[in-house]
């Protein structure tokens, strides 16, 4: 397979980045041993907590207000809160994992949690849930899809509920519907291209990964039924039903639905495009709510479960509206008793109705069987999103398409996808591209 040099390029830079995220991961192993000792010098425990974000504070409030509370209601308890980029985030847990100096708690990816369960790096959570009575509050399916056997390996951190959020009066100004169809979708691209309106904005500029519509797309032509056989060999990929989708992503593209800048401008940039009503459309999630509720645009606002597609394969009216990657605990906590009742009290705190409402009072869905209290003014844009998910007739697969393939085949689905948005890639090519990544990581 050959890549276009703009993509080429773009590989190379990232093979750079990566050397480069790797030697600053073992410059911050020294302050990650620094924080082991569950004991401080004010009589507190600490316990660290390690998240994919660089600024936790004003780039996760949600997380950060359970904090504050937590700490709050134990102030004999420190939590200790770090963060980096996903990149970052996920090669510096490689090495800890390495060097045996993992954080107490940390966010990680689904497969590359199994890696460090097969290691022996993880701890098992199935008898503290089980003690404290959550597991019977989280869905099913959550539990499932963080399980090993009897193991337990990880908790919901948040909901992942993911979609296109719709400016309402951009449309019907325009004379169009609401669409329903993925026909519907690129006639709106059409009308509104020619007026010079984005249709939907997205941005690839160092968020490669907001792609999450077109994740969901996956689904509404087989992926869920497909991808175990492809992980395995007895399947690819590169095959007919995915291809279907890649040509619908190019068809859009064809129709003007993306901006002019698509590659250049960052996800934070898109959604600032979609808030300052320069763009129909946004391809985010709920957690974008928040942004979109300070803006002017929130009362017009909408959020979509996206296209139902006439080609499609299975259900077509489907929600992604599952657990994002999961919270996991290093097994040496297990052998630190301090650590130990520390982690218990912040994982009992994490999911009481009274975090999980924090998570809604900061743009979050409960990932507890918690009923959560709305405010239909001040929280329209939540609401709508939360109603979508669960109307009537409305499903939900068992997780998102990249959750549950290793991180380079994930990135690799990311760039297959703006790869065809950017006219960088045929829509054969991404599929070669994807199939590629998966055989190199058997």
């Amino acid at each position: 397979m050959s890549l276009s040099p703009t993509k080429a390029t773009r590989l190379g830079r990232r093979s750079r980045r990566i050397t480069a995220v790797a030697a600053a991961g073992a410059l911050a192993l020294a302050s990650l041993v620094g924080c082991a000792a569950s004991g401080g010098s004010d009589g507190k425990t600490t316990i660290t907590l390690s998240m994919q974000n660089p600024d936790v504070k004003t780039a996760d409030p949600a997380t950060w207000a359970i904090v504050q509370a937590f700490e709050k209601k134990n102030p004999s308890i420190s939590v200790q809160v770090s963060g980096e980029a996903v990149a970052e985030h996920l090669q510096k847990l490689s090495i800890a994992a390495q060097s045996d100096t993992l954080p107490d708690i940390f966010w990680v990816y689904k497969a590359t949690a199994e890696e460090m369960l097969k290691g022996g790096k993880l701890m098992d959570l199935a008898p503290t849930l089980d003690k404290l009575g959550i597991t019977k509050r989280l869905p099913e399916s959550t539990v499932s899809n963080f399980s090993s056997g009897k193991t337990i390996y990880g908790v919901p951190y948040q909901g992942l509920l993911t979609g296109l959020w719709v400016n309402t009066k951009i449309l019907s100004d325009n004379g169009l519907q609401a669409p329903t169809t993925f026909d519907d979708l690129v006639n709106i691209a059409k009308a509104l291209k020619a007026k010079g309106i984005v249709t939907i904005s997205n941005g690839a500029n160092q968020s490669a990964f907001s792609v999450w519509s077109f994740l969901l797309d996956l689904d509404r032509f087989g992926y869920q039924d497909k991808i175990d056989d492809i992980l395995s060999g007895k399947a690819s990929y590169d095959n007919a039903d995915f291809l279907k989708l890649y040509e619908h992503i190019a068809e859009l593209r064809d129709a003007g639905a993306f901006a002019t800048n698509v590659s250049t401008q960052t996800y934070q940039q898109a959604v600032d495009q979609f808030t300052s009503g320069k763009a129909a459309m946004l391809d985010s999630g709920v957690w974008a709510s928040s942004a979109i509720q300070k803006a002017s645009i929130a009362p017009d606002t909408k959020f979509w479960i996206g296209p139902q597609f006439s080609d499609g394969v299975g259900k077509q009216d489907i929600a992604m509206n599952v657990a994002s990657a999961p919270l996991v605990v290093s097994k040496k906590v297990s052998s630190d008793s301090a650590k130990s009742a520390a982690v218990e009290k912040f994982i009992t705190f994490y999911y009481s109705d009274e975090a999980q409402q924090l998570l809604v009072d900061n743009g979050q869905p409960p990932v507890t069987d918690y009923q959560p209290k709305l405010d239909p003014t001040t929280q329209s844009a939540l609401k709508s999103a939360l109603d979508a998910a669960t109307a009537e007739g409305v499903t939900s697969p068992r997780s998102q398409p990249d959750l549950l393939v290793s991180t380079a085949v994930s990135n690799a689905m990311y760039d297959s996808i703006y790869g065809v948005i950017q006219n960088q890639l045929t829509p054969k090519k991404a599929l070669e591209l994807v199939q590629t990544a998966i055989e190199s990581n058997k």
